[in-house]
Parts: C-alpha cells; structure tokens; sequence
C-alpha cells in the first residue's frame, strides 16, 4: 500500500538563542529527511556546542561561509540567556570553532565549497576529529550524503577567514595586517530531499544572476530559506525581488534578520522580516526557535507553520 504524501515530509527545525522566537543572531537550522538523516546549517553563535539538548542526531553540518557568525567564533550557553536582539553568546569557540565541535562531537560530515574543506579538515585534525569528513562539492556539481543531494551555489559577499581562528604567526601577521585569509568564494546550497523537495540555502549574499538561471531554471528550487538582514546581505525588498521575481518558489523562510523580530512568537510591527512579509508573493515562514515545521516534497507546510 503507498504511503501517504504527509508522511513523507521534511522537518525544519530552527535553532535560535531564545524559545519560541526568531532573534537578532539566529542562523542556524536542522533539516531532516524523511530518511532520518539530518542536517545542520549554519550554526553560528546559537546552538549551545555539541551538548546542545536540542541537536540530537546531526550527520551533515553545511557552512555557507567563514564569518562568526555562521561558523561560530562564539556560542551561547544555554538558551534564553541575554536579551532576543542581545543575546548572551559570551562562551568562546575559538580558534577551533562552534561547527568544528560540533562536526568532532557528532562525528558528522562538514560539506562545503570552494576552498574551505582543506581549512577544516586541517581543524578536524587538530581538535581529534576525523580530518576525511570534510567533504568537498563545488559549484554545479553534486554530492549524496545520507539520500540528500547536496550542490553548492554562487552567493555575493565576503568568506575571509579571521585570524582568531589561526594559531602561530600567520594568524598574528594577518592581525596586524588587518585581513583574514582567504579561503574562497562564499557559497549557498541546493538540497535535493529524498521526498522531492529542492531547498535552496541562500547563505550571505546580494542579488545575483544565479538565482533565476541556476537555482530557478536549472534546480527548480520549492523552498528558499533567503537572508533578510539588509546592509550585510539584501534587505527585505531586495530579498522579496529574489522571492517573488527571480527564484518564485512555493514558500519560503525569513533568515538573518538582525533584529528582534518576534515577540511572543508575532512578528513585530516596523521591522526588517514584518516588510519582508508583506513584500513577499508566497508564504512565508518564520523560524521560531524550537518550533518544528513540516514540508512535503512540492514545499506546502503540512505541520508547525
């Protein structure tokens, strides 16, 4: 007997640093396939290291991109500490980073572009992990980890490695210097789920041409988690541009806001993902932390949104 559609869905689970709302640094979140296997995107500064209750299983951890804020220079302890638009992340992880004590802890599969998997597999080493888990997949090819088609893709922005992250002289040249090391160009991904649906992550990134010819036309993408943050990445209407004129998905959800943008769980009025929303031609959804959404293979929420 066929099983039905709903059960065949892909779980989304953002990981920020206050229950129940979506906060000024949340980055990260936890797909999982309909086979079990789950994924880490982005961890940043809000998950609470390997010991983070909320983890559990993590078999493949994605880094967009080498900034603190998406690999984790710093993390918070326990969740809901500090305030939604200042969160307390006071604990360092450097310089191996939060993703790297994740990847050692959960003997998980980093997966990245351009020329970061050199960098962390040498951190993988260094901090007794397995250096042959980082993986490398580069711009229009593919590789399956667990079921999931794994791609990366061109995103615009900066991927300078910081020297809190090097030891020796390297790292205190390059600080008094004033630049990081460069480790390539920055990337997002497209995930192909084992029920259908394509995901694309866009990472930090302006507008670009790719996202209608490659993660439109060629990808197909049905679910688009896009950055919202302005100054750093595209604002909310440049991001509703990508949504609603380039990419045209089925849905999509808010990221890297920079603000405090929910209290109680309700968008707030006369914030960045509040123009988002409005702005936007599909549903959009908001990751609040903690909160489980469910999607089936054509990107309908069927539960959680």
């Amino acid at each position: 007997m066929p099983v039905q559609a709903d059960e065949h869905v892909v779980k989304v689970t953002p990981l920020g640093s206050h229950d129940g709302e979506f906060c000024s640094r949340d980055r990260a979140l936890v797909f999982e396939d309909p086979n079990g296997t789950r994924i880490l995107y982005d961890a940043g500064r809000t998950v609470a290291g390997p010991d983070d209750p909320r983890l559990g299983k993590i078999d493949v951890i994605l880094v967009s991109h080498m900034h603190g804020d998406h690999v984790g220079d710093q993390r918070i302890s326990e969740t809901n500490q500090g305030s939604c638009g200042s969160p307390d992340t006071g604990v360092s992880t450097l310089p191996q980073s939060n993703t790297v004590d994740i990847a050692v802890k959960k003997n998980a599969k980093i997966v990245t572009g351009s020329e970061m998997p050199a960098f962390f597999a040498a951190k993988l080493k260094e901090s007794g992990g397995d250096p042959a888990n980082s993986l490398l997949v580069r711009f229009g090819g593919e590789r399956k980890v667990g079921g999931v088609a794994i791609t990366t893709v061109p995103a615009v922005h900066s991927n300078g490695v910081s020297p809190s992250f090097l030891t020796g002289p390297l790292a205190e040249y390059l600080k008094a210097a004033g630049v990081g090391a460069s480790v390539g160009a920055p990337t997002g991904y497209v995930l192909t789920f084992s029920n259908g649906l394509v995901v694309y992550l866009s990472g930090d990134t302006g507008i670009t041409a790719e996202q209608k010819l490659v993660v439109n036309e060629h990808y197909g993408a049905q679910l688009v988690v896009m950055n919202i943050g302005d100054t750093f990445t595209t604002g909310p209407k440049e991001a509703a541009y990508v949504i609603n004129d380039l990419i045209r998905p089925a849905a999509v959800i808010a990221s890297h806001a920079n603000e405090s943008a929910t209290e109680k769980g309700a968008v707030r009025k006369d914030t960045r993902t509040e123009q988002f929303v409005s702005l936007s031609s599909v549903p959009v959804h908001v990751p609040l932390s903690g909160k489980t959404m469910s999607f089936n293979g054509s990107a309908s929420c069927t539960e959680g949104c």
